[in-house]
């Protein structure tokens, strides 16, 4: 009989994990919305650009850059994401691959 531990350390890896907790597509889309939040955050300050000139540049609310750009946030659309990088002089790109789905 095995135990929880060596269940998880035997032969499988994080995703295995997070796939059998259920909650494996959960923590990608966190995981992404976590890289664009720095990689809009990072191209502001390279920038010098506040939130109030980036929601601006955007036609939108301070509040709603504040969403854009924290990690935790992820009720944002691919046009809010699209229009941010086109306020930072960006194209955003999104890609599916031929990974099969999990599940």
């Amino acid at each position: 009989m095995s135990t929880d531990t060596e269940r998880y350390t035997t032969g499988s890896n994080f995703d295995d994990f997070l796939e059998e907790e259920g909650i494996l597509y959960e923590a990608e889309a966190a995981a992404m919305k976590k890289a664009i939040a720095f990689q809009i955050e990072k191209a502001m300050k390279e920038q010098h650009l506040s939130k109030t000139e980036m929601a601006k540049r955007m036609r939108t609310s301070r509040a709603a850059i504040d969403r854009l750009i924290d990690p935790e946030s992820t009720s944002i659309t691919f046009l809010t994401i699209a229009k941010a990088a086109a306020a930072l002089g960006m194209r955003f790109h999104f890609t599916l691959n031929d990974t099969p789905a999990r599940g």
